[in-house]
């Protein structure tokens, strides 16, 4: 498995002890995203611009261009024209975000397919009940620190929400959407009040969270203004796999923030 490589990088780059493998636990819940009888070894199903849905596919992806075109200088920015929301500025979008250095080498195909596992998760109430359950089982009553990244925060955030009591005492969010407003904060489960997103877990939850200068997804980098001034961020730099949660895994503030939570006061 290659995370456990990336995590034990990043407590040796923090110079912290490295955790044993028993005391590591994985959620997975992948498989949902897949079509009914499909094998998980095929790959990716095979999604065009055409499968992208109006609303909340077309609008996260206008905002991974325009995030794109912000930091990368290989990538067009989108005119007014495209801010239509026609299938021409879909296919555009998708055409500039296959050509920057963020999602280089990354097929469209899988592109739409993480589109739509962020639509399907914020949209049907089935796919989230089922996907954050899976989170919560794997939350032991000895878990200390949780996690989490890209769509993984999200669940991972609900379900220690869903938890107001459990002792979890760390929560390290990696590359994650959390703080986008319309698309994704607004969505959240439960639903933030007068603009604050609730905190996760008990008070005494510290939570860090790390994002890439050029992580298209992590398009708010700063959650203090979604969830208070609790919340501990801090900028990583990884160069082109920018998202890559390895390339998260192996920083020495995520290293940092992993070793020190059992200890969070």
């Amino acid at each position: 498995m290659r995370v456990w490589p990336a995590l034990a990088d990043g407590l040796t780059r923090a110079a912290r002890a490295p955790m044993a493998d028993a005391d590591v636990a994985m959620a997975f819940y992948g498989d949902l995203f897949r079509p009914p009888g499909a094998l998980l070894a095929v790959g990716d199903p095979v999604l065009t611009a055409a499968d992208v849905a109006p609303g909340l596919e077309e609008e996260l992806l206008l905002a991974w261009w325009r995030q794109a075109a912000a930091v990368d200088e290989t990538v067009a920015p989108p005119d007014a024209d495209t801010l239509v929301r026609t299938p021409a500025s879909v296919q555009a979008a998708l055409r500039q975000l296959s050509r920057s250095k963020f999602f280089a080498g990354v097929a469209i195909r899988a592109l739409v397919f993480d589109l739509k596992q962020v639509s399907r998760y914020l949209l049907d109430d089935d796919m989230r009940r089922a996907a954050r359950q899976r989170v919560v089982d794997r939350i032991a009553a000895d878990t200390k620190v949780v996690v989490a990244h890209s769509l993984g925060s999200v669940v991972a955030y609900e379900a220690l929400c869903a938890l107001p009591e459990h002792p979890v005492r760390a929560l390290v969010t990696l590359g994650s959407p959390l703080g986008i407003a319309n698309l994704v904060f607004q969505r959240l489960d439960p639903a933030p009040e007068d603009g604050r997103g609730r905190w996760p877990g008990t008070e005494q939850v510290r939570w860090t969270n790390l994002a890439d200068h050029g992580d298209v997804v992590a398009l708010e980098k700063d959650l203090r203004p979604r969830f208070g001034d609790r919340v501990r961020n801090a900028i990583v730099h990884k160069g082109a796999h920018a998202h890559d949660v390895t390339a998260y895994l192996t920083a020495a503030h995520t290293g940092e923030a992993i070793a020190g939570g059992p200890h969070a006061p």
